[in-house]
């Protein structure tokens, strides 16, 4: 509000990973567990509760085969919330523009000026798109917002 307050726009995108929980990679997850310092029998712990995962559908009493699930995180248990932040915890690394999140939701924002402002939220949206990719997430586009508060020209951002 300083920004706008000051007569500068300030850029707000809205993100949302899509299907964000049921996505983590169960092996990525434990890779990202031990680079932060976990190991022995926590690890082994978190391995184990993640492996071997199985679920069905059941659609009007009527079931599917038992799969083993690869990837996703229990949302229910006590413990889902907090692998799945450790998992995202490197979402903003890269990134200059100012990150706020929680849980799948994702806000990047900045003070857009100008042309080399909007180019710099374009670059910030590209590296959390990078991040995504790499680690197997996806933003929901269709979920996505972009807001501008103040009165400069608004940019449109891809």
């Amino acid at each position: 509000m300083r920004c706008v307050d000051e007569g500068f726009c300030v850029g707000i995108v809205l993100l949302d990973l899509a299907k964000a929980f049921d996505k983590v990679p169960h092996q990525r997850l434990l890779e990202k567990l031990r680079k932060h310092g976990t190991g022995g029998k926590l690890l082994r712990t978190i391995g184990n509760w993640l492996s071997k995962r199985r679920q069905r559908v059941c659609v009007k009493c009527v079931k599917s085969a038992w799969e083993e699930v690869w990837r996703g995180i229990p949302q229910s248990s006590v413990l889902g919330s907090l692998p799945f932040l450790i998992y995202i915890n490197d979402l903003e690394e890269e990134v200059v523009s100012k990150v706020f999140t929680f849980a799948d939701d994702t806000k990047l924002f900045r003070q857009v000026s100008d042309t080399v402002d909007a180019l710099g939220m374009q670059e910030d949206l590209d590296k959390l798109v990078e991040w995504a990719d790499k680690w197997q997430m996806q933003f929901n586009v269709s979920k996505s917002k972009v807001m501008h508060v103040g009165k400069n020209k608004k940019p449109s951002y891809r």
